[in-house]
């Protein structure tokens, strides 16, 4: 029974040489390995200069969790875009925010968003919340040889666990190492300057209103001692990206209201500073 068992299984997984599993990582292996972000032939001989992305947070409120992230990518002291997009949304129920080499982590970002669908589409349900966090772990350890030529990518992964009604976020390190945290965390050159903005002020039982204000000034702090990390722009109308992810599944958050949180926070510095 056990040989037919095995028998069986390795049937599903292959037919005529060909991957037909849930994992897409696998099949990129399989069937593509070239189209690998990490594919061993671009592999650098030489460092050079990469665009990088700072600073990135999550933090969780009584309706589930929020990610954010400023706006600018840097090379060296000089900027590489204003308006570089660092939230992402990898599915329904979960959001990745990048810190790091800006286009590795983009690539890992799209790439753990088809895995995620790849595995719906094949196994008929979602991967449970702490299957995606694992999924990203693997991604980002397959990037290590890159990581050791400069190309780091260090991301904050948050969603809503279905299973547990709350929300969960994790960080990780370029080996492939994750770590859930508890309330909230932050990544990036500024993420010193972020965390002790968000430890101040947060509270376990914060609302949706709430909780982007204290996204914002935490992005705010962060800008202020940090160059990489880029604040509200607005003589261009930049804004950092918000994303909330609850059990009905993840949201934007509009520009309107992230500029009323931005005046909000202003003016309650102003207030602290006239004292």
């Amino acid at each position: 029974m056990a040989t037919r068992f095995r028998r069986r299984t390795k049937l599903r997984f292959r037919f005529n040489g060909g991957y037909l599993g849930s994992s897409f990582n696998e099949l990129l292996n399989d069937q593509c390995p070239e189209l690998r972000p990490d594919f061993k032939g671009s592999e650098l001989s030489a460092p050079f200069l990469s665009s990088e992305g700072t600073t990135v947070l999550a933090l969780r409120y009584e309706g589930g969790v929020l990610v954010a992230g400023d706006r600018l990518a840097t090379i060296g002291h000089q900027v590489a875009s204003r308006e570089i997009d660092k939230v992402y949304a990898t599915d329904l129920h979960s959001v990745m925010a990048i810190a790091g080499a800006a286009g590795p982590a983009i690539e890992m970002a799209r790439l753990l968003r088809i895995q995620l669908e790849h595995y719906e589409k094949i196994e008929g349900a979602p991967l449970e919340l702490e299957g995606k966090a694992n999924t990203l772990a693997q991604l980002i350890k397959q990037n290590l040889p890159m990581a050791m030529q400069g190309l780091v990518v260090v991301p904050v992964f948050a969603g809503f666990d279905l299973r547990r009604s709350i929300g969960r976020l994790w960080r990780y390190e370029p080996t492939g190492g994750r770590y859930e945290e508890r309330d909230f965390d932050s990544v990036g050159s500024g993420s010193i300057f972020a965390r002790e903005s968000l430890k101040k002020s947060y509270r376990r039982d914060l609302n949706r209103s709430l909780a982007i204000n204290l996204a914002i000034e935490a992005l705010t702090d962060a800008a202020d001692e940090d160059r990489a990390t880029g604040g509200v722009d607005l003589v261009r109308g930049i804004f950092p990206l918000i994303k909330l992810c609850e059990q009905q599944g993840t949201e934007d958050v509009e520009e309107e209201e992230i500029r009323e949180a931005y005046d909000r926070v202003v003016a309650s510095q102003r207030l602290r500073l006239s004292r």
